[in-house]
């Protein structure tokens, strides 16, 4: 299984697949080939619950071609707990900012081909 379809079936779990340098520990997205901080190749893989605060967001109101139901959505950053790591995602029925701020506490609830991570709110 390549790496990619192994981070469409955990996020399907609600889970994050990710890389932790071997050399220095310093977690990564899994499409780290290099170490960030130290450069080396060799990595572990590491398994995160998708939870933490959104970071940002941008709300889309008029959307591009095959994307109209399911306007209005957000893209969004979630910051994940306890790491220095940050994942986007799309969010369904997200029309204002009132309707997600910042700091939110949200979670990865699947994969949908076309949109990628799907997050919700908690």
């Amino acid at each position: 299984m390549t790496i990619e379809e192994q981070l469409i079936e955990y996020a399907k779990q609600g889970k994050l697949l990710t890389h932790k340098c071997t050399k220095c520990g310093y977690l990564h997205l899994s499409t780290a080939y290099y170490c960030l901080k130290c450069g080396s190749q060799g990595f572990e893989d590491v398994i995160l619950d998708g939870v933490g605060s959104i970071a940002t967001y941008t709300i889309i109101t008029v959307a591009p071609a095959g994307f109209e139901k399911y306007t209005p959505y957000a893209f969004v950053v979630l910051q994940l707990d306890n790491t220095d790591l940050r994942i986007s995602g799309f969010m369904a029925g997200i029309a204002t900012p009132e309707d997600l701020p910042i700091g939110t506490r949200a979670h990865i609830t699947g994969f949908e081909d076309g949109c990628g991570i799907i997050i919700k709110k908690q």
